[in-house]
């Protein structure tokens, strides 16, 4: 862990591994053995350095065996969580004060550390959330990217900044941090989205209370004991899982809590928001909220379009990790003129997809995260029956795990409830537009704003694309998922979040406040 800033290179993505490499696959094959050996373990809370067991646990379980536990991790009363806000609190005080060349240098360790164990990181994430093999890897790779680009960020942020000369002062602009805050992270990025928002948070001079999902609190708590691992000052990211009407209003009610860093869906972003803008007793500042919610994303295929490329991009983006991605595809809306040739060719294109136990490397889609989902998604696909023709899947495989086919419906109406509300599952509407223009209008008619792609051959058609299609990362022939750290800054309008451009130049603004400082000569 030599990393320094004084021999820093520039930002570079993370290669992916898709694991045609022998020894890559000896690789995992060892880490999903190893990590399976310790299934079971306890992970209790982490509050200022002290590790308290709870009374109350929360089992993590693999959604492909749900009789397996992967662990069983602490849940915090709401006393321990207002301790932990409290005590994040009084460590800003100190950590503020730190350099950011030492907060970056934590980052680079961790980052390192994390290439060093990626494997047992991606082994976690195949049993905890059901990822395949290279999408576990793309996960690791992009929490890699979060830290090495935010220390790169942070001390940017504490360079130098240009103002306009006034005769007679010296003036300076400084960023500073905003004090002790909420990390909230969703379980579909367990480990990318989880270790980007606490690490932005931490790498600009804040402290941090992390309440993971329950669903995904094994790796966070690993990630938890990494930080500690390099040297990360007790108290300064406190790890307090719990259920969310347990703990979770109450450390955004706090009045020490300064900001709430939240991904997961509309629904509980919009109650953490509004919890977050009531002031409360002894607070002194408005709460900041950095939100990214949910998405409703649509790929635009144009009648001049590469059909095989719009197929295979809609496949993959609606089906890629079961389709529990806020970028996911869920509707793919086809001009008229190539509707019937994308549907056969899309039902041929999904009927390739292996799913089942992602712990054989053969399966390319796995279960979805836990029987609650399974019974939303499935409702959503009888509702999909009625609201139009069923193409392929539509069923649950086996008894055992949180399996479901691949599911395509076709002919569905733009404001049918499958073609309006998030389903966060491998369902896919598919939606005939009259022309071009049609197209457009039925892609910007939902609540949301997050991801969409256009194909199309005609540069004029993507032109306008670039105009008139309202989401926060618009893609041109190609899928809607799978952005990357620097090249597509993350985040989105409307009902899916505050844009919060997770991975771009001015992510770190949102957990920063600028200062001016004028002199007289």
């Amino acid at each position: 862990m030599s990393t320094t800033v004084e021999r820093l290179a520039p930002f570079s993505n993370e290669p992916i591994k898709t694991y045609t490499d022998p020894a890559d696959v000896a690789a995992m094959q060892a880490a999903l053995a190893s990590v399976k050996a310790g299934f079971g373990r306890t992970y209790p809370l982490l509050i200022d350095g002290e590790r308290i067991e709870t009374k109350h646990q929360i089992p993590s379980l693999n959604p492909a065996n749900p009789a397996e536990a992967i662990g069983h991790v602490a849940a915090a009363s709401r006393e321990q969580a207002n301790r932990a806000i409290e005590i994040a609190h009084e460590r800003f005080q100190t950590w503020k004060n730190t350099s950011a060349e030492e907060r970056a240098n934590f980052l680079f360790k961790a980052a390192e550390l994390a290439r060093e164990r990626r494997f047992h990181y991606n082994a976690l994430m195949v049993y905890e959330v059901g990822k395949s093999w290279v999408e576990a890897d793309a996960d690791t790779a992009e929490a890699i990217d979060f830290m090495e680009f935010y220390a790169r960020e942070a001390l940017r942020y504490a360079g130098k900044h240009a103002v306009t000369p006034i005769p007679g002062e010296d003036n300076e602009l400084r960023y500073i941090p905003l004090g002790a805050g909420v990390v909230i992270p969703p379980w579909n990025f367990a480990f990318a989205i989880m270790a980007g928002m606490t690490s932005a948070a931490l790498v600009t001079g804040n402290t941090v209370v992390l309440k993971p999902s329950s669903d995904s609190a094994v790796i966070a708590a690993w990630f938890v004991d990494l930080l500690h691992e390099i040297g990360v000052p007790n108290g300064v990211v406190n790890f307090v899982p719990g259920n969310g009407s347990e703990i979770g209003d109450a450390i955004v009610e706090h009045p020490l809590t300064r900001f709430v860093s939240f991904t997961g869906s509309k629904e509980v972003g919009l109650r953490v928001n509004e919890r977050a803008a009531k002031t409360a007793p002894g607070q002194k500042w408005i709460k900041r909220v950095v939100a990214e919610m949910g998405g409703k994303d649509s790929i635009v295929v144009a009648g001049d379009a590469d059909i095989d490329a719009a197929v295979d991009g809609v496949a993959v983006s609606a089906f890629g990790f079961q389709g529990q991605k806020c970028s996911a595809c869920s509707r793919a809306i086809v001009d008229a003129s190539i509707y019937d040739e994308f549907v056969e060719k899309l039902k041929a294109r999904v009927a390739k997809i292996t799913v089942g136990d992602t712990s054989d490397k053969a399966n390319w889609m796995g279960p979805v995260i836990n029987e609650r989902a399974l019974k939303s998604i499935s409702k959503y696909i009888e509702t999909g029956k009625k609201e139009g023709r069923l193409i392929c899947g539509g069923n649950r495989i086996g008894e055992t795990g949180n399996f479901l086919e691949p599911t395509v419906i076709a002919d569905v109406a733009p404001d049918a409830a499958i073609a309006q509300e998030e389903i966060f599952g491998p369902v896919l509407a598919v939606i005939k537009a009259r022309d071009y223009d049609h197209a457009l209008e039925i892609a910007n008619n939902t609540e949301f704003g997050l991801t969409g792609a256009v194909y199309s051959k005609d540069e004029r058609k993507l032109e306008r694309a670039k105009e008139e299609f309202f989401v926060g990362n618009l893609y041109l022939n190609r899928k809607c998922t799978g952005a990357l750290v620097g090249g597509n800054p993350f985040g989105g309008f409307n009902m899916s979040g505050t844009d919060s451009k997770a991975g771009g130049s001015d992510y770190l603004l949102l957990f920063l406040q600028a200062k001016a400082i004028s002199k007289k000569l």
